[in-house]
């Protein structure tokens, strides 16, 4: 069983920058794909972004301003978020993907809380 745990979340003000974090406990996934999804207040899950064989994928609503990037000597990927907006609110997890989950987002971590304040 991979564990994932989240880390970095917090009320900030609009404008301001967060960066999550999720540490793997498993390095037999390290050919996975990693991934951020966040679920706003009253909605569903939605996707952010995703690292997968060296590419990043952002959903249309980051418009430039969130990175996913990863340490492999840590195990460990993160969500670098800028100008964040209300918007923005909502619990954040991580996630992998890869041959062992079907190739669907099969674990995830337990999610960290997002505020923005306008």
């Amino acid at each position: 069983q991979v564990r994932l745990v989240e880390s970095g979340g917090g009320l900030v003000q609009a404008g301001d920058s967060l960066r999550l974090s999720c540490a793997a406990s498993d390095r037999t996934i390290s050919n996975y794909d990693r991934g951020w999804h966040r679920q706003p207040p009253g909605k569903e899950r939605e996707f952010v972004a995703k690292w997968s064989g060296g590419n990043t994928y952002y959903a249309c609503f980051v418009k430039g301003r969130f990175t996913i990037s990863r340490d492999i000597d840590k195990n460990t990927w993160y969500l670098q978020m800028n100008n964040l907006g209300p918007e923005d609110t909502g619990v954040y997890y991580c996630a992998v993907r890869g041959s062992g989950t079907g190739w669907r987002w099969g674990y995830w971590g337990q999610g960290t809380q997002v505020n923005i304040s306008s």
